[in-house]
């Protein structure tokens, strides 16, 4: 539980990075999450990421919305600054912050209900804009918090634990951010962390906006319909005085496979999640290839995961808009106000 504070002694033994940071002091409070969720595995690979790129953690910004997936910043980088915004606006609140004080690092986390369904908006406009960002979303493809239902990224066909099908096209991130001009875009699986960790050690470093999608299983509503056994069946059959969830321990999913390979991953419900890891020769730096890779292999129903694009030259908001390069939040009156000399010269500019 939160409330449980994790003991600050560290043991002599354990590894230092560059500036003496060891993986603990990256760590956050103990999680709350179900037991194999995925979100407690991109968290671990975050925490790995920072440690290996050697990040000051009071140099990050960690801002999320609403959701499971927006938990998740409590549970890494406590030494880090931390806002948890309203339901889909983290990437306005975000935008704020990052034109205020250009210096620090900015991780969006976000979910596939936060993101692709009331923050939809939110999301498009930040990643046109350019923010000095990395997007990570944490997509397991339903509500979490309110029991189990489709979210917009959900698949055409796939069924609810209550057996209900799912009608809708999905929304593609992925697809959108490429679109929207997204300079770093990529997708990883959470049980994937020899390349989910790279993965966000090269964002967090990339001059620009970058996009992460992790498929990101979820535990919790693995019963189905028809089975006796399940929490619904004894809900429907029992007179209770009140309604309580248990939520079974389940193992996170972890998977392994080379370069052009495909994987095929069985989730805790049975459904059948089937993963492409991009090939070696695969191009980058080619943003029209990337939406034809991903159609592509989206058509045999398969997952494309790797680094899908980045931008030889890419470029930022402040960029755009010709910030100074010293942060806003640290400008003076001085700076600021000018004088009026000042002034009759720019006035006398736009005549």
């Amino acid at each position: 539980m939160t409330y449980i504070a994790k003991p600050k002694l560290h043991h002599p033994s354990l590894p230092k990075n560059k500036l003496g940071f060891t993986r603990r002091d990256y760590e956050g409070a103990v999680s709350t999450l179900c037991a194999g969720c995925g979100h407690d595995a991109i968290s671990a690979a975050i925490i790995q990421a920072c440690f290996n790129a050697n990040i000051e953690p009071h140099r990050v910004a960690k801002l999320s919305g609403i959701g499971c997936s927006s938990k998740a910043p409590t549970y890494f980088l406590g030494g880090s600054h931390g806002f948890n915004t309203v339901h889909g606006r983290m990437p306005s609140v975000l935008t704020g912050a990052n034109l205020a004080n250009r210096d620090l690092i900015y991780l969006g986390v976000s979910g596939d209900g936060d993101s692709a369904s009331i923050g939809i908006g939110q999301f498009v406009h930040s990643i046109r804009r350019g923010v000095n960002m990395t997007y990570l979303v944490m997509n397991n493809g339903v509500y979490g918090l309110t029991k189990g239902q489709f979210s917009a990224t959900a698949d055409r066909g796939s069924a609810s634990k209550r057996g209900v099908v799912n009608s809708d096209a999905p929304v593609d991130l992925i697809t959108m951010a490429l679109q929207l001009g997204a300079t770093f875009v990529a997708r990883s699986f959470s049980g994937d962390k020899e390349q989910l960790v790279p993965i966000i050690e090269a964002a967090l470093q990339h001059p620009g906006a970058a996009f992460i999608d992790v498929v990101s299983p979820c535990v919790a509503f693995n019963n189905h319909s028809g089975s006796t056994k399940s929490y619904d069946y004894a809900r429907e059959h029992n007179e209770a005085v009140n309604r309580i969830d248990i939520i079974p321990a389940a193992e996170a999913e972890e998977v392994r496979y080379e370069a052009g390979a495909v994987q095929d991953v069985t989730q805790s419900d049975g459904t059948l999640l089937r993963l492409r890891k991009v090939h070696l020769d695969y191009d980058v730096h080619d943003r029209i290839g990337a939406m034809n890779y991903l159609h592509k292999h989206q058509a045999r129903g398969e997952l494309v995961t790797g680094l899908l694009y980045v931008s030889e030259n890419p470029e930022d908001l402040h960029s755009h808009i010709g910030t100074c390069k010293r942060p806003l939040a640290q400008l003076q009156d001085a700076d600021l106000c000018p004088g009026g000399e000042t002034l009759a010269k720019i006035n006398a500019g736009l005549r």
